[in-house]
């Protein structure tokens, strides 16, 4: 994966996923999706890149985003949740830029729970909603990254 040269002497797959270029996500401007998207992008480019800005792109990576949240447990004396769980849905497509077809199509789901305390505690609330959320953008990277690699690595 990180070699610079395969055994037969072909390209890595480092410099196959180096060559991806990953869209935007598309959310509403100032919204917690936007947030999102931008902590999955940049925790893709990293994976991907490695930070190193990526070379002339022979892919591009479309994302669509999908999150929801539904409560697990209530409190029997006050009567709100205690335990949620943040679910994120990735929808994406690998495009190859020389022939303009979708290569690849998937889908990664990433169920992240979290405690909801008291209603005193409002900011470990919210605190704990955005961990979740942070948590299920970087267990979708790791899975679009495995993904990718085993497609590029098996052609399929």
């Amino acid at each position: 994966l990180y070699g610079t040269q395969t055994t037969t002497g072909g390209p890595a797959v480092s410099t196959a996923l180096n060559a991806v270029d990953i869209e935007q996500i598309d959310a509403t401007t100032g919204t917690d999706d936007a947030r999102i998207g931008v902590e999955l992008r940049n925790d893709l480019l990293f994976a991907l890149q490695g930070g190193s800005g990526g070379g002339s792109p022979t892919h591009s990576l479309k994302i669509r985003l999908i999150p929801s949240r539904y409560t697990t447990s209530v409190d029997l004396q006050t009567g709100r949740s205690s335990t949620d769980v943040y679910n994120l849905t990735a929808t994406y497509q690998l495009t190859d830029l020389r022939t303009g077809k979708v290569v690849l199509a998937a889908s990664a789901v990433a169920p992240v729970s979290f405690d909801t305390p008291g209603e005193q505690q409002r900011f470990a609330r919210s605190r704990g909603l955005r961990d979740a959320e942070n948590r299920a953008a970087q267990q979708i990277a790791e899975n679009i990254r495995s993904r990718l690699t085993s497609f590029f690595v098996a052609g399929s």
